[in-house]
């Protein structure tokens, strides 16, 4: 036994020593690397220690977020928003206590202005809103809250068919993002809402232009109800989507009519399309080959041009008008994109709103064209917000990732996502059970409801369809509480 026991130790003794003198050998060839090369300045003057600086500052994201952040200072999404859409998701109570965490009184928050005579809450709250479209192809959406434009590809299968399935048991509409219709889309059998992004993914010949054929075969889906061209988004208005090549496998680019594993980088602009009539041109004709509701998607910049284009309207008649107009804000989307554009580039959408739903009203175009508004839009506070301000309806597309599981790793372009929604690697992608997480999208949309019945009750109204600027005040510099200024002049007409 004796003689058992030295041998281990002998040999617990010589892998102690080869293992010491592995990593004496290791170090001492980091110590040459780090010494002679030219790139990092640190790391020649501070040979391996300079390296625990690259590591501190990569594990200090996560320490901000679960450790130093309070839960009303985190970016992009602080952590009590998060939070409400994660209970949200799991049905957990919403319930919570000692008084609200957010510093009500800086400048620029809004509130609701509470009835004295509040509807109970049982009033009804089943109102539709107003249909989008003319004539037998209108289309007349379920809820008010709906999926915004995610693409497969960006997105990972597990989540697409999470989110398709989801919005199917909640009655709500799913926007394709710019990356095309996916048999994952339809399979659900939800309401499809197809976007045509400046590369014309999944409608495009091979040199990248309109294919009409491919759009007409697309048109025929019963699933797909309304087509939405993209000219800008949040996350890079101004700047065309990036796909990287890690991303773009054989089944994605046959979606999209594209070269396998090449980044795939859409342009800034729809060639077809370069003044405000050549957009009312082009939006006919898609109208004209596709049979079903079309609109516009961008960020608002400069906004001289919505006088042309809504004048233009008037001038062509109101069937010309595009059927709906998606307003997107300049506070960084699901994409990545450079931080120049992220953090400079277009209105936030607490300006863009009210701009483009009073110049709506100006032109007396708000009956024709319906409103519908993205971007940070995940719990029912900001939405009953944009309602308030001229929204007919909000979608949304991190709410749904946190929804789905996403965790703001911050890691989306990266092909790395620790909980599998936006990568492509089957071992990350196991996690991400879809059966379970469309339980979790589609109790996520009830409960957006659910508190929006709530805020509109306590404002005097019968449903969410009903809020106007005569319900939400804002804080001012002088810290005084005063009304939004009434422009925008009534709600459509609701079914």
């Amino acid at each position: 036994m004796e003689h058992i026991i030295d041998m281990l130790s002998r040999g617990l003794e010589v892998i102690f020593f080869s293992a010491l003198v592995f990593l004496l050998i290791y170090l001492m060839v980091i110590f040459c690397i780090d010494r002679f090369q030219h790139k990092h300045t640190l790391r020649r003057n501070y040979p391996i220690i300079g390296r625990f600086r690259y590591f501190f500052e990569h594990l200090g994201t996560f320490f901000r977020q679960y450790f130093f952040a309070m839960d009303r200072e985190e970016l992009p999404f602080n952590r009590a928003d998060r939070s409400w859409v994660y209970r949200a998701a799991k049905n957990d109570s919403q319930t919570v206590a000692f008084g609200s965490t957010k510093r009500l009184k800086d400048e620029g928050n809004y509130l609701f202005l509470n009835s004295a005579f509040p509807m109970p809450n049982a009033a009804p709250t089943s109102q539709l809103g107003p249909k989008i479209g003319l004539g037998d192809n209108a289309y007349q959406p379920k809820s008010l809250f709906n999926i915004s434009g995610m693409s497969y590809g960006a997105l990972s299968r597990p989540a697409v068919e999470a989110l398709a399935n989801g919005a199917r048991m909640a009655g709500v509409w799913m926007n394709t993002g710019e990356g095309g219709v996916s048999s994952y889309h339809l399979a659900a059998g939800c309401d499809i809402v197809m976007q045509i992004g400046t590369a014309k993914y999944g409608v495009r010949t091979k040199a990248g232009h309109l294919d009409d054929d491919r759009l007409k075969a697309l048109a025929d889906e019963s699933a797909i109800k309304m087509f939405e061209i993209k000219l800008s988004q949040g996350a890079k208005p101004g700047k065309g989507g990036i796909l990287p090549a890690a991303k773009v496998t054989e089944e994605i680019a046959n979606i999209r009519g594209i070269e396998p594993y090449k980044d795939s980088v859409s342009p800034n602009s729809h060639e077809e399309i370069r003044n405000p009539k050549e957009l009312l041109d082009f939006i006919n004709l898609i109208r004209e080959k596709t049979n079903k509701p079309v609109g516009i998607k961008f960020v608002l910049g400069e906004w001289a041009w919505l006088d042309e284009f809504f004048q233009e309207i008037l001038n062509r008649g109101l069937e010309s008008a595009p059927d709906f107009i998606t307003l997107d804000g300049a506070d960084g989307g699901t994409g990545a994109a450079p931080q120049s554009l992220l953090d400079y580039m277009g209105l936030p959408l607490q300006k863009s709103l009210p701009l483009v739903a009073d110049k709506l009203a100006e032109y007396g175009l708000n009956e024709r064209i319906v409103l519908i508004t993205s971007s940070k839009l995940i719990e029912p506070s900001i939405i009953a917000w944009a309602l308030c301000m001229g929204a007919d309806y909000v979608v949304s597309a991190r709410g749904f990732m946190f929804a789905v599981g996403c965790i703001q790793a911050m890691q989306c372009h990266k092909n790395t996502c620790p909980t599998g929604v936006t990568t492509h690697d089957k071992k990350l992608q196991r996690g991400l059970d879809p059966v379970d997480k469309s339980h979790r999208v589609a109790s996520y949309v009830n409960h957006v409801q659910d508190e929006l019945a709530i805020i509109a009750h306590s404002c005097g109204l019968n449903s969410a369809w009903e809020f106007s600027r005569e319900n939400a005040a804002m804080f001012t510099s002088n810290f005084a509480c005063e009304p939004l200024t009434f422009v925008y002049p009534e709600k459509k007409g609701h079914g």
